[in-house]
C-alpha cells in the first residue's frame, strides 16, 4: 500500500474571469501545500468558470484558456508549488478531426489537466457529455477518447469529469480494466434538492465498479440560473465515505488515504478509452501520520434550499457588479421571504425595501411589512401609489383586471425608477406556483433583474419562512399565518382565483415537474375540472415566462433552463386534437 494526502478545494469561480479563477488555483495550491497535501484538484472547468456557454464557441476563448493554463503551470512552479500535482479543469481543443462526428481539428473540449513542476503533464477530455436538463454539452463540446493516467507517489491517478461517473461504461470501467488506484473526479454538478442524497450514492456505487477509490470536487457559488453547492466527498474502494466537505462554503477537503502502489495493468486501448501512462514520482512515500478525516453533517431540506437562495443571490449580485438591491415589501410572505434572503446574502445595509399600498391595501401589510425591516434593520421607505394610480385612471378608463394589474405595473415603475437612480439591482418576488400558473403581471411585480424564488412553490416558501424564524425570528408571524393576498381589489385573497396551494403545488409538480397528461392526472386522484383549469393556466402562462428575470434553480424540473416549450403552439393537454379548444381569457394578471 501507499499513501497519498490529496485536498479537494471547492471553490467559486467567475465565468470568464481567467486571471481571477487562476489565482483562486494559485491560492488553493499554496493552502494545500501548508496542509502537506501531495495533490490538489480543483472543479470542472475552473479556469473558464462553468458552464461558459457559448464563450467556448468563440476561438478567442478557447485559446486563452489554453495561454492560462500553461501559464499557470509556470506560475505554480514559481510560486514554489511545483512538486505539487495540481489537477484543473479548463476548456481544450481537438487536435485531430473526428470524422465519426463530423467535428474538424480544434473543437472546444470540456477538460482537465494535471500540471506538475511548471508542465501541463496530462491532459484528459470529458468522454460523457451530458444534453438533458440545464445541459448542453453536445452543443459545445467534442467527446475525449484517451485516458490518462499519472503514477503519483507510487499511485496510479486517472481523470474523469462530472457526467462520466453518471453514464455507464467509458472512464468509470476503463479505471477498472486498467487497474488504477484512484480516481479525481472534477464536477461543476448543479444543486437541485436531494440532488446530494443522489450524488452521494452514485459515487459510492461508482468507486465499487471502478474498483478504486474516487475523490470527487464540486465547485460552489452562482452563476446566473445555476447554483452550486460543493458536497465534495472521498470514497475508499468498498464505497464507504472517507471524507466530506460542508455544503455552500468555499473549503479545502484535506484527506488521507492508504491506496495500492502500482496497480497499472494495462495500456493501450482499453474499452472506449485509449490509456497513456505518465510517471511524475515511481516511489511511495515514506510512511507518516495521517489526518483525521473530516466527514460534513447534511443539512436538512429546508437549510439547504436557504442555502441554495442565499449563495445565488449573493453571487448574482456580487458577481455583476450591484452594490445593493430594492425591492417591494407587501407584508405578505412572499416578499418577507426575498427580502430576508437578500439580508442574509448581502447585510442589510445593501437592502432596501418600499413599501407601496394602494387604496386596496389592508393598514397591516405597511406594518408587517415595517416590521420585518425593522427587525431586520433594513433602509425602509413607504411611497403610496394611490396618486399615481389615479392620474392614469384620469387619462384613461380601466376596470377590473385591467385596474388591478395597473396598481402592479405602477409598483414596477416606482422600483424601475429607484434601480436607475440608485443603482440597486431590483429583486422580484414571486414564487413557482404564480409563475406556472401566470399568477403575476408582466412589467408588474415580475419586473425586476433577479427573482430569488421563482423555482420555489408556494407551500415551501411557507416552510422556509418558518424554518428561517428557527434560526432568528426575523420575519413577522403575521406575515407567515395570514392568508395570501396581491390586495388589488377589496377583500381580494389568492384563494378566490386559486385552489389550495398544497392542492395547487402537488398539482403542478405531477404536471410541469412529472410531465403528466391530463388523464394521469385524473387517474392520480385530481379533480377533473381542477385539472382543466390549471393546465390551461400553466400553458397559456409560456409567454410570461419567457419574459421573467433569472432566478436559481432548486427543484428537478425549473422554468426556463429545464422545462422548454414552444409559445406558439396548438398542442392543448385538456383539448383532444382536432377539437374546439375552449375559449378563456388570458390568466388573471396578464
Amino acid at each position: 500500500m501507499a499513501q497519498l494526502r490529496i485536498a479537494l478545494a471547492q471553490v467559486d469561480p467567475v465565468v470568464g474571469d481567467l486571471p481571477g479563477n487562476a489565482d483562486l488555483v494559485a491560492r488553493a495550491a499554496a493552502d494545500a501545500l501548508a496542509a502537506g497535501a501531495h495533490a490538489v484538484v480543483l472543479p470542472e472547468m475552473v479556469l473558464t468558470g462553468y458552464p461558459p456557454e457559448d464563450l467556448v464557441l468563440r476561438g478567442s476563448f478557447v485559446q486563452a484558456s489554453l495561454d492560462a493554463l500553461t501559464a499557470l503551470a509556470a506560475r505554480l512552479a514559481d510560486e514554489g508549488a511545483g512538486e505539487l500535482a495540481v489537477v484543473v479543469g479548463y476548456c481544450g481543443r481537438t487536435e485531430h478531426p473526428v470524422p465519426a462526428l463530423g467535428r474538424p481539428a480544434g473543437e472546444p473540449q470540456n477538460s482537465a489537466a494535471v500540471l506538475h513542476r511548471g508542465e501541463v503533464v496530462a491532459r484528459y477530455a470529458k468522454h460523457h457529455l451530458p444534453n438533458y436538463g440545464v445541459f448542453d454539452e453536445f452543443r459545445y463540446f467534442v467527446r475525449g477518447d484517451r485516458f490518462p493516467v499519472v503514477r503519483l507517489h507510487g499511485v496510479d491517478v486517472g481523470l474523469a469529469v462530472c457526467e462520466d461517473l453518471w453514464q455507464e461504461g467509458g472512464p468509470v470501467a476503463t479505471a477498472r480494466e486498467a487497474g488504477v488506484g484512484l480516481l479525481l473526479c472534477l464536477n461543476g454538478s448543479p444543486y437541485e434538492r436531494d440532488k446530494d442524497d443522489v450524488r452521494g450514492a452514485l459515487v459510492r456505487r461508482r468507486a465499487r465498479e471502478a474498483g478504486c477509490a474516487i475523490a470527487y470536487v464540486n465547485m460552489v457559488g452562482g452563476q446566473d440560473e445555476l447554483v452550486f453547492d460543493g458536497d465534495s466527498l472521498v470514497v475508499d474502494a468498498a464505497g464507504e465515505v472517507v471524507a466530506r466537505a460542508p455544503q455552500w462554503e468555499p473549503h479545502l477537503l484535506v484527506v488521507d488515504l492508504d491506496l495500492p502502489a502500482r496497480t497499472l495493468q494495462r495500456t493501450g486501448q482499453v474499452g472506449e478509452l485509449a490509456v497513456e501512462h505518465r510517471v511524475l514520482a515511481d516511489d511511495p512515500l515514506p510512511a507518516y501520520a495521517p489526518l483525521a478525516p473530516v466527514v460534513a453533517a447534511p443539512l436538512d431540506d429546508e437549510a439547504e434550499v436557504w442555502g441554495a437562495l442565499v449563495t445565488a443571490t449573493r453571487d448574482y449580485v456580487d458577481k455583476n457588479g450591484f452594490a445593493s438591491v430594492v425591492l417591494g415589501l407587501s407584508g405578505g410572505i412572499d416578499s418577507a421571504v426575498v427580502a430576508t434572503i437578500a439580508c442574509d446574502a448581502l447585510g442589510p445595509e445593501r437592502v432596501h425595501v418600499v413599501g407601496m399600498p394602494s387604496g386596496w391595501s389592508s393598514s397591516h401589510s405597511v406594518t408587517d411589512a415595517e416590521d420585518l425591516a425593522r427587525r431586520q434593520g433594513l433602509a425602509w421607505q413607504v411611497v403610496p401609489i394611490a396618486p399615481v394610480v389615479e392620474a392614469f385612471t384620469a387619462a384613461v378608463h380601466l376596470d377590473g383586471v385591467a385596474l388591478e394589474n395597473l396598481q402592479a405595473r405602477v409598483r414596477g415603475t416606482l422600483l424601475m425608477g429607484l434601480s436607475n437612480q440608485h443603482g440597486h439591482l431590483v429583486l422580484t418576488t414571486g414564487n413557482k406556483s404564480e409563475l406556472a400558473t401566470g399568477f403575476s403581471t408582466l412589467y408588474g411585480d415580475s419586473a425586476g433583474g433577479f427573482a430569488p424564488i421563482k423555482d420555489v412553490p408556494k407551500t415551501l416558501v411557507w416552510r422556509l419562512a418558518r424554518w428561517r424564524n428557527t434560526q432568528g425570528e426575523v420575519i413577522p408571524p403575521d406575515s407567515i399565518s395570514k392568508p395570501p393576498s396581491a390586495e388589488l381589489a377589496p377583500g381580494q385573497l389568492d384563494s378566490d382565483r386559486l385552489p389550495d396551494y398544497a392542492v395547487l403545488d402537488a398539482l403542478l409538480d405531477a404536471y410541469v415537474e412529472h410531465d403528466r397528461g391530463r388523464a394521469e392526472l385524473v387517474e392520480a386522484g385530481f379533480d377533473a375540472a381542477l385539472v382543466d383549469r390549471v393546465v390551461r393556466l400553466v400553458d397559456a402562462a409560456e409567454y410570461k415566462r419567457r419574459q421573467g428575470p433569472p432566478g436559481p434553480k432548486v427543484t428537478g424540473r425549473a422554468f426556463g433552463r429545464d422545462r422548454r416549450l414552444p409559445i406558439t403552439s396548438r398542442w392543448r393537454e385538456v383539448v383532444a386534437p382536432g377539437e374546439p379548444e375552449p375559449v378563456e381569457a388570458r390568466p388573471e394578471g396578464a
